[in-house]
């Protein structure tokens, strides 16, 4: 079954918000539970990327069909990552190790790479739109 834009705004948008209420807990903990950098970390990263994931909701909702398909692909792989890498680090000090070998390297390297394929994104979107421009009549 295929998605509509609709559908994937509506995911991201979920998932987003799921990342800020776990960045705000996380942060509760840092401050009163368990003094810890990788937890106010972990915090951080859910927090920021969690507006990010609100922001590209809204951009996937506004985009034709094709590009935001792209985009809610592009999206979904940064908070996959973004989730990785901060649930690694909350296992750290949660559970007293890691989620899995190589969970928190793999985790930022998909955000990296998300974050850049973003870039791509907008580049290509950028040029696309300014082809559609008609030049002014002189």
């Amino acid at each position: 079954m295929r998605m509509s834009s609709l559908r994937l705004a509506f995911l991201i948008a979920g998932i987003a918000a799921l990342q800020g209420a776990a960045g705000v807990s996380l942060a509760g903990a840092a401050a009163h539970v368990e003094s810890s950098p990788l937890l106010a970390t972990a915090s951080q990263f859910l927090m920021i990327h969690a507006a990010a994931g609100l922001g590209l909701a809204a951009l996937v909702r506004t985009t034709p069909r094709r590009a935001a398909n792209w985009l809610a692909f592009i999206a979904l792989a940064l908070q996959a990552g973004v989730t990785l890498f901060a649930g690694d680090l909350t296992a750290r000090v949660v559970l007293n190790g890691k989620l899995f070998p190589l969970a928190a390297p793999i985790g930022g390297g998909l955000t990296i790479v998300s974050w850049c394929a973003l870039a791509v994104w907008a580049a290509f979107a950028m040029l696309r739109a300014n082809s559609l421009q008609t030049p002014p009549e002189s």
